[in-house]
């Protein structure tokens, strides 16, 4: 299972106590038993919420495109020296 973002942990806590606050003043209740109830349902509603907040998205992570290597060269060019120049390769060069 995967760890919950840092999103989804704020979101659901500050569910989690704002219906808290807001049923406690709605029913106005005294009574141990409601008190639970209502601290039940909102901690199910902050679970909700936390889950349904979208998790981080991967759009950006760098695809990978089934090379061998981390680099792939052309065929006809020598891996880039270090001044950034290609020197060519010969015909007679092994695949």
């Amino acid at each position: 299972m995967p760890r919950p973002t840092a999103a989804q942990l704020s979101y659901g806590s500050v569910t989690v106590v704002l219906s808290t606050l807001a049923m406690l003043l709605l029913f106005r209740t005294s009574s141990g038993i409601g008190i639970a109830a209502v601290g039940t349902v909102a901690l199910a509603l902050g679970l909700v919420v936390s889950v349904t907040v979208p998790a981080k998205s991967r759009r950006h992570a760098p695809k990978t495109t089934g090379t061998a290597g981390p680099v792939s060269v052309r065929r006809g060019t020598a891996p880039a020296t270090r001044d950034g120049e290609r020197a060519p390769v010969s015909a007679q060069s092994t695949r």
